[in-house]
């Protein structure tokens, strides 16, 4: 009898396939009608799933049923009917019933395969299978997996669904195996392009690998299981795979897949530097686990490749990443790796270019590879580590001997699990929809995916500061540099921990409208952390990244952002990480010729030119985002009581008022004689990604200004209001420098809240939560952060805080921060204080009335008394408390309207 070994799982495609809970049916009692085995029907939930042989349940045609039936009641709206692996006692069709008595008729395709039947949520003390129909006398089934419904999440892991816009999302955009902002990023990528669904993409079918790092500008180490007929010289096109969603298991920190074409189950998950693999195959086959180290990965290239084995379980290397995406920072990344095997391998291979090596114990090459080569059984398992330095392949190996010992694959995805569960709930949430909780928890896992550790264990980092640079001729882009590579250490502190962390990173362009808010609410270290880190680039290359890459500059975007990212944090009082006077003079250094504000030397003119003159030549949008940094400057600069310093940069802060057009009302470019270079309000040269319309608003530090310049408050709310209505119908999205607004990219991001500035704070709780809803609302694999540009969290982070009604549009750089309010989407938000940072235990936000419809504010107290503003002080919110907001569906037009908020001078 011949037996033909399937694994197809056909699945109704939900709103959140299989991202949430795991598999609830391993806790459950097994009973079946008789078996030819007596104990196989425990075979039902045992996690060995279509192995011909192995953990099968088989039985008589007739009359046959399998029940899952747990302690106590469950909510389940998933199960997945795995058919039994052989055609010849496949199941044709079947009837599930519930404790409710309740009945759902499946038929399961003639091929042998399963299914996956889901239900609106149920609570159900059993789920039986009744075999009615199968295609021989004896019948079975591989497997049966029950999912809870979200009426019985518990964590917040449950609620993330790592999906959300993989369809045009960037390489960097879907990781699974990553724990927060850890060093090792990796996930299975299915198109192998950077934008626009590169990396991880819903719509595809096939997986093309395993790539270890998906970074800023930063790529490396793409890992397949496959057979060993397989020739690796012939690139992807001949490793790729075949899977599907069905069977497919995403979350932070752990992904299961099946590879079709390839007969292997893999799972992974990861420590900070570690990324940890189970394979299991499901029949018995010569296997390769192959590790590509050459070609295009994402938004990089590998190549030098230079690989040694160690023993037959272990070999070590390294590669180059070069052409960089965006033709941007460091020409050469060095990436070091150890990877170990808990089995020997048959033999290792090799191969460079077409050409193939046998039994190798060393290879070096540029289109190179390594190949180890195993025989394997049906359900055999071969576990895998990969750890990872940019210093040494001696830090790689410390980094795997310091954090990943041992080979319980279990025990390290239940530690991640528990280590995104402990961050992620940090904020904790109650009440809203389904979608509402599962967008918010996805929003806090990109704010915390992003922004990659580029140090070791014990703090060795790379520095790629110094080199000499070629201007790539794009003005948001950057340069190219031919960096002299040192490795340096920031030291250690009192405790004798690494003083702080060292970072890759995409532009901190524009975030003090998302990052540097979120994080100093929940998250304070991570600010004190990336903000100590940029100081510590300045003092190593003598420039404030805007998105540093491979432990140098990328030059991406423009203005020198990392300014809000340190004032803030500042500020707050969360800066403990790094000297603050010298935080302050790096600062001072970046706003001059020369410094990161003109792009280091490149566009020193320009600067010179904004410095003497109050504008930036030609660019509006430059000179919006200058003027708000120099204001942040003046801010840092009169705490620490540097008045001159304070007064020469809040000057310079003005300079905005000489792009503004009293025609049009908005902010234009202006050329270096003093001329409006046009006045076409929805054109986007002489903006960053922008518009008039866009960006005149991004003048957060001097709205009162803008306003009387445009006539008063009247003028200035039937402006903007006039803008977001022309715009809702296109859920205030667009791509870059089109529409009245957009919420797709950062430029965008703080305009629905300015209406508070110009005593409307009704309009800001209206249209954020327009926004919220339209732009940010949807949870599919098409839509959830405007479809263009969630850059490493800022879309998510802007999401998030609309969600819980906070806000700050001065990025909390003022003298005295502050957050402002609209409407949570939640009963009630609480926010855990670290300790470390602020002195209050947790700090909560309870609301009454709440709807889809009430999103008015009618009154607000703050800690039981009468609370009048809009707004409330931080040094509020460090020492915890409750805000409570009571909601309408009509606006109060008094409330919030007491005092203005304190953005000091």
């Amino acid at each position: 009898m011949s037996h033909k070994i399937l694994l197809i799982v056909i699945f109704c495609i939900v709103q959140f396939s299989y991202a949430g809970p795991l598999n609830i049916a391993n806790k459950a009692k097994v009973s079946a009608s008789a078996s030819m085995n007596k104990s196989s029907h425990d075979n039902i939930n045992d996690n060995l799933i279509g192995i011909y042989g192995i953990g099968n349940w088989l039985t008589d045609k007739k009359d046959a049923w399998v029940k899952l039936t747990w302690e106590t009641s469950q909510w389940i709206n998933k199960v997945v009917i795995y058919n039994y692996p052989s055609l010849e006692e496949s199941v044709l069709k079947g009837t599930l019933k519930f404790s409710d008595g309740t009945t759902i008729t499946v038929e399961l395709p003639e091929d042998g395969s399963a299914k996956a039947i889901t239900f609106p949520d149920k609570n159900t003390k059993f789920v039986q299978f009744k075999i009615d129909e199968a295609s021989g006398e004896k019948v079975g089934l591989s497997e049966i997996e029950v999912f809870s419904s979200p009426k019985q999440y518990k964590e917040p892991v449950e609620w993330v669904d790592p999906f959300i816009e993989t369809n045009r999302g960037r390489f960097f955009l879907f990781i699974t195996g990553q724990r927060p902002y850890g060093m090792v990023s990796a996930a299975p990528m299915t198109k192998n392009w950077n934008n626009g669904g590169g990396g991880y993409a819903y719509f595809s079918d096939e997986i093309l690998g395993f790539p270890q790092i998906h970074a800023w500008t930063l790529s490396g180490l793409n890992l397949m299981p496959t057979l060993a007929s397989v020739n690796p010289t012939q690139g992807e096109k001949a490793w790729k795979s075949k899977f599907k969603h069905d069977d497919e298991i995403a979350q932070p920190g752990y992904h299961r897949v099946y590879l079709q074409d390839s007969k292997v189950w893999v799972e992974q998950t990861a420590t900070d530097r570690v990324s940890f693999y189970r394979f299991k195959w499901t029949e018995d086959t010569e296997a390769q686990i192959l590790l590509s180290l050459s070609g295009l990965l994402g938004n990089s290239r590998m190549t030098n490749a230079d690989v040694k084995k160690i023993n037959t379980q272990e070999y070590e290397g390294s590669i180059s990443s070069v052409d960089r995406a965006y033709n941007v920072g460091p020409k050469d990344v060095k990436i070091y790796f150890v990877v170990q095997l808990d089995k020997p391998w048959k033999t290792l291979e090799g191969w460079d270019g077409k050409e193939r090596f046998q039994d190798i114990k060393t290879l070096k090459g540029n289109q190179a590879g390594v190949s180890s080569i195993h025989h394997v059984k049906a359900g055999e398992e071969i576990q895998m580590k990969i750890a990872i330095s940019y210093t040494s392949i001696e830090n790689a190996r410390n980094n795997l001997n310091s954090e990943c010992t041992t080979w319980d694959f279990n025990k390290v995805a239940e530690d991640s699990r528990n280590i995104w569960n402990e961050w992620l709930h940090k904020i904790d949430v109650e009440g809203g929809t389904v979608a509402q909780r599962i967008k918010f928890y996805t929003d806090l896992w990109h704010v915390l995916l992003g922004r990659h550790r580029i140090n070791d264990v014990n703090g060795d980092y790379p520095d790629r500061t110094t080199g000499e640079k070629t201007n790539t001729g794009n003005l948001t882009d950057g340069f190219v540099t031919d960096a002299n590579f040192l490795v340096k250490n920031p030291g250690l502190d009192s405790e004798g921990k690494v003083k702080h962390n060292m970072y890759n990173s995409d532009a901190f362009w524009l975030t003090q409208w998302n990052l540097n808010v979120l994080w100093g609410l929940a998250w304070p270290e991570i600010q004190d952390d990336m903000a100590s880190s940029m100081v510590a680039y300045s003092n190593n290359g003598g420039l404030l990244p805007r998105g540093p890459s491979g432990g140098g500059y990328s030059f991406i975007m423009t203005g020198c952002p990392a300014t809000n990212l340190i004032v803030s944090a500042f500020m707050k009082d969360i800066l403990t990480k790094t000297d603050h006077e010298n935080a302050f003079q790096q600062i001072k250094n970046n706003h001059f010729p020369g410094g990161m504000m003109g792009g280091g030397t490149f566009f020193a003119n320009d600067l010179d030119f904004y410095d003497k003159n109050g504008w930036w030549p030609n660019n509006a949008g430059i000179t919006i985002e200058a003027s708000f940094q120099d204001w942040g400057a003046s801010q840092m600069a009169k705490k620490l009581g540097k008045t001159e310093d304070y007064n020469y940069f809040f000057k310079r802060s003005q300079s905005w008022k000489k792009c503004y057009n009293p025609e049009q009302k908005l902010l234009f470019p202006i050329d270096s004689k003093g001329k409006f270079v046009h006045e076409d309000p929805l054109k986007g040269w002489g903006y960053v990604e922008a518009n008039a319309w866009q960006a005149t608003w991004g003048v957060s530090h001097d709205i009162p200004a803008l306003s009387a310049l445009m006539g008063g408050d009247n003028e200035l709310t039937k402006k903007l209001n006039y803008a977001f209505e022309q715009e809702e119908e296109n859920s205030f999205v667009h791509s870059y420098g089109s529409g009245h607004i957009s919420y797709a990219n950062q430029p965008g991001c703080s305009n629905a809240h300015v209406f508070s500035y110009a005593n409307a704070p009704w309009l800001t709780q209206y249209w954020v939560r327009k926004v919220n809803e339209k732009a940010y609302g949807g949870i599919t694999p098409d839509l959830g952060w405007g479809g263009h540009d969630e850059d490493q969290g800022q879309m998510g982070g802007v999401s998030a805080l609309m969600s819980i009604g906070l806000f700050n549009i001065v990025g909390t750089e003022s003298q005295k921060p502050y957050y402002e309010i609209t409407a949570p989407v939640f009963d009630e938000v609480k926010i855990t204080l670290d300790n470390n940072y602020y002195k209050g235990k947790e700090f909560i936000i309870k609301t009454y009335n709440n709807s889809s419809e009430n999103f008015y504010i009618q009154k607000a107290k703050l800690n039981g008394k009468k609370l009048d503003n809009y707004w409330f002080y931080h040094e509020d919110f460090a020492k915890g408390g409750t805000l409570e907001i009571w909601l309408s569906d009509k606006p109060n037009k008094k409330w919030g309207l007491k005092t203005p908020p304190p953005v000091n001078n």
